[in-house]
């Protein structure tokens, strides 16, 4: 089996991550004492009005929904996008409480679906792999998904009811592969920083996770055949104050200037 050496990541990444705890809103550029989302101000030059959108997303587009932000706020002067990361069912769950936020993107089509009456037609901008997250080196030279049932590992999975946990429960029982991990994570972001620390031998994540994690975890690659593919949708929410702005970066994320920024971080073509 092929192993393929990660890309970069920070460890001040893995700490938060570790404690399973949702990150706070990130601005990806200016000032961003005004909080959350709050109507429109004006117009760009571009069209869409200026704004301050809160765009609520998957943790495993935690570092390229940086990159992300920081382009589309160059391209879009008054603009200003803030990312709140957590697994998508957690993001679901606030949509479905009327949190205030103006964008949802989730790791999978069924998360969305659960809020089909909160948002406008999802549109999918991205896919993704999962891939077996080991110490830097492989150490204990886990090579292919059967490996991980050797309960001298210690092997960390997301919780069943994260996509990245959905997704690993399908393609280990797809092989009849019985693993008893020694703990359940709340987003797969927490998968990859348990493997990080040395907290976890082994851990079922996305491919753009481990590319993340730079000199911290190896990648064990899954064959096609015995992988899933992981449908990233975007969609705006229907209560958002800031309909146009929403809708103008739901729409820019399917932009060449977007997909290359995702395809330069790991992430497939939707």
């Amino acid at each position: 089996m092929r192993h393929t050496r990660t890309l970069s990541g920070r460890r001040a990444l893995v700490v938060a991550a570790s404690a399973g705890l949702l990150l706070p809103l990130t601005a990806c550029g200016g000032d961003t004492k005004d909080g959350p989302s709050k109507p429109g101000t004006g117009s760009t030059a571009s069209g869409p009005p200026a704004a301050r959108l809160t765009v609520l997303a998957a943790a495993s587009l935690t570092d390229v929904f940086k990159t992300a932000g920081t382009a589309y706020e160059k391209a879009h002067p008054g603009t200003r996008v803030a990312f709140s990361f957590a697994g998508s069912q957690e993001l679901v769950a606030q949509v479905a409480q009327g949190s205030p936020a103006d964008a949802l993107i989730t790791a999978d089509t069924k998360s969305m679906d659960k809020v089909r009456a909160d948002t406008g037609t999802p549109t999918v901008i991205a896919r993704n792999r999962l891939v077996i997250a080991t110490a830097e080196g492989n150490p204990l030279k886990v090579d292919e998904l059967k490996d991980l049932a050797d309960t001298r590992l210690k092997v960390v999975l997301a919780a069943p009811e994260v996509p990245a946990g959905k997704y690993s429960a399908k393609i280990l029982d797809a092989q009849k592969i019985t693993v008893k991990p020694v703990s359940q994570e709340p987003n797969v972001r927490a998968v990859l920083s348990k493997v990080e620390l040395g907290e976890a031998d082994a851990g079922l994540v996305y491919r753009t996770d481990a590319e993340s994690a730079k000199d911290e975890v190896d990648a064990v690659e899954i064959p096609d055949a015995q992988n899933a593919v992981a449908a990233y949708p975007a969609a705006t929410i229907k209560d958002s104050e800031n309909a146009a702005a929403a809708a103008a970066f739901v729409a820019w994320l399917s932009s060449p200037e977007a997909q290359k920024i995702l395809q330069d971080a790991g992430f497939q073509k939707p």
